[in-house]
């Protein structure tokens, strides 16, 4: 199937001062009925949040909520009694299952943190609630692709409860690497370009731009330009 491109410049902007976000996918008040989900992905927020400034304690239920720091660091604490910060190079999950109320504030006071926020539709409802966080290392994905998600029966990286796997990959220029797709068959990888310019099978991307692959028997991946890269293995919802 054709791939589902997302330029960067299309998509859905806010800017409260303290909160500046771009969505690729629906979320508050930015709604496009074209744009509602890719497969189980249903929000891609690319967040940059002023120093000691944040989101308040509210709730989530009956969703998987990974989060990635760019740059700076994000102060996190729930209900289930987990405190802590996650800095650039950490991977953040949480399942929200039967219900969760957390914050999340920029760790820093002087300096802006840059983060995805990214929710997955979980594989039932109900789950217990839950948090992880790890540090990667960055060595791992040069030129390759490191696994920081997945289910919990694959042993690799922080597990969610979805048959889905997040990768991130940072390739030099001209380099060529391949990801095998796990949900070729019902659903796809859509893949997020956080910097640089690459081309994935006759795709290019440049920076900040998605596209999704719905149903890929192989992703072939070059690097135009020194590039960082993330792929989101997921399924689609029957």
């Amino acid at each position: 199937m054709e791939a589902v491109v997302h330029k960067a410049n299309t998509r859905g902007k806010v800017d409260f001062g303290w909160l500046k976000s771009n969505h690729t996918f629906s979320f508050g008040n930015y709604m496009n009925p074209e744009r509602i989900r890719f497969a189980s992905l249903r929000v891609l927020n690319d967040d940059i949040v002023a120093p000691g400034r944040g989101f308040d304690p509210h709730p989530h239920q009956d969703m998987e909520i990974i989060s990635i720091p760019l740059t700076g660091s994000l102060e996190h604490k729930d209900s289930i009694g987990t405190s802590g910060v996650i800095r650039s190079g950490e991977v953040q999950v949480m399942s929200a299952g039967t219900g969760i109320v957390h914050s999340e504030y920029n760790h820093s006071k002087t300096d802006p943190v840059n983060f995805l926020q990214i929710w997955v539709l979980p594989d039932r409802r109900g789950a217990e609630p839950r948090y992880d966080q790890k540090q990667f290392s960055v060595e791992d994905r040069k030129n390759k692709f490191q696994v920081v998600v997945a289910p919990k029966e694959s042993e690799e990286g922080l597990w969610i409860n979805q048959n889905a796997w997040f990768s991130l990959g940072n390739l030099d220029v001209g380099v060529e690497a391949s990801y095998q797709p796990k949900n070729n068959e019902r659903g796809g990888v859509y893949a997020f370009l956080i910097s640089g310019k690459v081309n994935i099978n006759g795709t290019e991307l440049s920076v900040r731009d998605g596209a999704g692959f719905p149903g890929a028997d192989l992703l072939k991946v070059k690097a135009l330009e020194g590039s960082e890269l993330l792929l989101m293995d997921v399924p689609e919802i029957v």
